[in-house]
């Protein structure tokens, strides 16, 4: 096939990009251009799309021996991630830009350009596999080491994307065997370190990133009852499950302490509460897809004489390192619904919720709505 490989710049992609090349495929080396902001520019940012990461990248095709060129999709990573984060953060959601950045521009920007340019398909660094069903369906699964493993950002990709997708690490057993690898390759990045910061606060202070953006106005801080404990500075200083800063002055009723339970940017208001009632009983939201044949066409589900999609049991992740819980997910009124077997918390409107069958990733929605497990005392 022609293969555009997206180079970041990290030792991932490098190897990535040799091994599409090595599997017989006619590759092209791709760097994005993601950002003109100053600070994303120095030396000692701690994101993914630096001038440093883009000689890197040069270097390794240079090594591989293929063609290198950089693609300027700012405008569209401002408009569709950046603006879409602070959106999201002003309507008291809690964005996962990773996700977004696959979904808008790997596997939608680029790729449409990478196509239309007569390539079959992108190869990227990330930790995940596509195998096929017995028909030949494209499946996203996990990859083969759950430590490395990145399906969780790649949840959002559709059956479409999955035709175009390939992932050459995902059977590879550890990262030390890519480093070990990409050193005997000759890559000058086989131990640079992982980029671990949104990359355009590459100085990793997202509050205050926000804090200019957004702006932050005094408001009350509530319980969920609605009587007034106090005040804060700006209500988005605070995220869910969030207990020190609150400086309320007085314990609660029963003398325990108090957690975040709600932000609420629209009325600039926080509502706390007992950490109990952190734990979720259902999670739902609007916005979902489904990662190749939905659950229906799988077998997993059926459709009732609602035309409403039957429960199914899976798994649900609701950030890249969490750990799966058991659940029950339907589909009714145009909206997945997850209700997991035991109550879940640390979760926030605005995070992406990962179903998985097995190893499979089935799909996933943008959490709008959730339901506390502990009613609020009457």
């Amino acid at each position: 096939m022609k293969v555009v490989a997206a180079m970041s710049g990290g030792v991932d992609s490098a190897v990535a990009a040799a091994r599409a090349v090595e599997a017989g495929h006619e590759v092209v080396g791709v760097h994005l251009a993601l950002s003109r902001m100053p600070g994303t520019l120095r030396t000692g940012a701690r994101g993914c799309c630096t001038i440093e990461d883009s000689m890197d990248a040069q270097r390794a095709a240079n090594i591989i021996g293929i063609p290198y060129y950089v693609w300027d999709f700012s405008e569209r990573f401002k408009l569709d991630v950046v603006e879409d984060f602070i959106d999201e953060y002003a309507a008291g959601r809690t964005p996962n830009p990773c996700m977004r950045c696959n979904e808008r521009i790997k596997f939608s920007a680029l790729l449409e350009k990478a196509l239309a340019l007569g390539f079959d398909a992108v190869a990227t660094g990330h930790y995940a596999d596509v195998r096929r069903d017995a028909d030949g369906n494209a499946e996203l699964h996990r990859a083969a080491t759950w430590a490395k493993d990145q399906s969780y950002v790649l949840g959002v990709l559709t059956a479409e994307q999955l035709e175009h997708s390939l992932f050459p690490l995902g059977s590879t057993p550890s990262k030390a065997e890519v480093r070990a690898e990409a050193a005997a390759r000759g890559f000058s990045v086989a131990n640079k370190p992982d980029s671990h910061d949104i990359c355009f606060i590459p100085d990793g202070n997202t509050r205050g990133w926000l804090a200019e953006k957004v702006g932050a106005e005094q408001g009350d801080i509530l319980d969920r009852s609605g009587k007034v404990l106090g005040t804060h500075q700006g209500a988005l200083a605070f995220t869910i499950g969030q207990r020190k800063g609150l400086s309320i002055g007085y314990p609660s009723d029963d003398g325990m302490p108090r957690f975040v339970l709600e932000v609420q940017p629209k009325t600039n208001t926080v509502v706390v509460g007992p950490k109990e009632a952190l734990d979720l009983s259902e999670l739902a939201g609007t916005k979902f897809t489904w990662a190749g044949l939905g659950p229906v066409e799988s077998g997993i589900a059926t459709i009732d004489e609602n035309g409403a999609i039957t429960p199914f049991d899976c798994e649900v992740q609701i950030r890249a390192h969490a750990d799966p819980v058991a659940a029950v997910v339907f589909v009714e009124n145009g909206e997945m619904v997850i209700r997991p077997v035991e109550p879940i918390n640390g979760v926030s409107p605005g995070q992406t919720a990962v179903v998985y069958v097995g190893t499979r990733v089935l799909g996933q929605c943008t959490i709008a709505r959730t339901v506390s497990a502990v009613p609020v005392p009457a």
